[in-house]
């Protein structure tokens, strides 16, 4: 596995063990993880703050051209509030390590011109497999369902 996807999932195993959803995330550039999140709406008590915005703002406010030159790895497919983000601040690349158990919004980003991978890892498919199978309440309430 690649060392960004694993430290992505990582951050995903940190947030299940608070007693959260396990999704992860963190932003590189330059061979450098400058931040680094995983999903903390139940442990914030917050309705955005999702792995990868988690990692946006835990690597801080930073200039235009920083995140012209990131790659952003989550454990999961974006959903939509998390593909704005990357639209918004123009990252150019996606690492996913899954996307069947949930499809966010590759196509989306995709058809603005970034460049998405999804690596189908196995780790990332069983930790959300049985997240959902367990708290199947918790996950609809945080992908909106």
């Amino acid at each position: 596995m690649d060392k960004y996807l694993e430290a992505a999932l990582e951050e995903a195993k940190k947030g299940l063990g608070e007693g959260g959803i396990p999704i992860g995330s963190v932003i590189v550039v330059d061979g450098k993880i400058i931040g680094r999140g995983h999903n903390r709406r139940v442990q914030k008590n917050s309705a955005i703050l999702h792995a990868e915005m988690d990692a946006l703002e835990n690597a801080g406010r930073l200039p235009a051209e920083v995140y012209r030159k990131c790659t952003l790895y989550t454990t999961l497919s974006p959903c939509p509030m998390c593909t704005g983000a990357i639209l918004l601040y123009k990252i150019p690349r996606v690492v996913i390590g899954e996307n069947r158990t949930f499809m966010g919004e590759e196509e989306l980003l995709r058809s603005r011109g970034v460049i998405v991978d999804v690596i189908d890892d196995e780790e990332c498919i069983s930790l959300m497999k049985n997240f959902i199978k367990n708290s199947p309440a918790l996950w609809n309430e945080d992908i909106g369902v």
